[in-house]
């Protein structure tokens, strides 16, 4: 009998991955050509990696969802949002803590933020998994930035045709007041956001596949806290062992520039927990293999 496949690809977008010129066209309102905002070294070779993958297994894959981060410009992690104590902006890759909040090292631009801003900062730290980071505006709604890899795109609109199936596509971050990592959970929950609480729905469903191939970007930020919240439902409704369907294509996975500790102790930690670490030609036999198969035949 058929296996229930699925993959996950978690934010496959144009800011995220270091594309070549020949990659990137021409804004028609600058006439320069379109840069990546928040480009991981080696994101363009994962998603040409993942594109074929997709492309050759294709039959063999049940499911395909994409995560897409999804910002408006004004957002508590981007620069937008804050000042510094002598009027300067606040340059992307600071970090930013309650404690210089309260220093007023760093301030809100609109005054009426800071108590919301202070709130998030003491309820993230509490958490203990991220201090607030200040990104440079990425995945904007609407630009091209936000867009999947051409490659990517290609590759599952080929599987819906050939399947007759639609790619979930679930999009995160659009809450300007919290960060939003992970795919299933942002950073705080907000209690009147729904679309910030955890995702039972979506999750529920991983759960119902053999496997779960996870890809995507950035191994140290977003996949890494995907792939945590998962892999920790998980084990919690169906058991330990059900983390074994997990399964982390690791040459489709990149880290952010300075996290590659980070995204080697996840990479560590997960092994340890039972997911399973693969390469793309090694899940490919997989696909093949399932796609040879029929109902009612093993």
């Amino acid at each position: 009998m058929k296996r229930n496949l699925h993959l996950l690809v978690i934010d496959p977008q144009n800011d995220f991955c270091d594309l070549p010129e020949t990659y990137r066209p021409l804004d028609p309102v600058s006439r320069q050509p379109l840069a990546p905002a928040l480009p991981v070294p080696g994101a363009h070779q994962d998603m040409l990696r993942l594109a074929g993958l997709i492309n050759r297994g294709r039959a063999g894959l049940t499911a395909i969802s994409i995560t897409l981060d999804s910002h408006h410009r004004f957002d508590i992690a981007h620069p937008t949002f804050w000042i510094a104590a002598d009027g300067a902006p606040v340059a992307p890759f600071t970090e930013i803590t309650a404690a210089d909040v309260r220093a007023q090292r760093y301030t809100p631009r609109h005054p009426a933020a800071l108590p919301l801003a202070l709130n998030y900062l003491d309820k993230l730290e509490a958490a203990g998994r991220y201090k607030l980071m200040v990104w440079p505006v990425h995945c904007e709604i609407g630009s091209w930035g936000n867009n999947v890899h051409a490659d990517v795109h290609a590759a599952y609109g080929h599987w819906e045709e050939a399947s007759l199936g639609i790619v979930a596509k679930l999009a995160k971050g659009s809450n300007p007041w919290t960060e939003h990592y992970s795919a299933v959970q942002a950073e705080v929950p907000d209690a009147d956001d729904p679309d910030t609480q955890f995702n039972f729905k979506f999750v529920r469903a991983l759960a119902e596949a053999d496997r779960i191939y996870v890809a995507g970007e950035a191994g140290s930020h977003c996949v890494k806290a995907t792939v945590e919240h998962i892999a920790d439902y998980f084990e919690a409704e169906y058991g330990a062992a059900s983390l074994a369907k997990l399964v982390l294509v690791t040459d489709c996975i990149s880290p952010v520039t300075g996290f590659a500790p980070q995204y080697q102790a996840f990479l560590q930690a997960m092994q340890a927990r039972g997911v399973q670490l693969m390469q793309s030609a090694d899940v490919l036999p997989e696909l093949l293999e399932n796609a040879g198969r029929t109902e009612g035949h093993a």
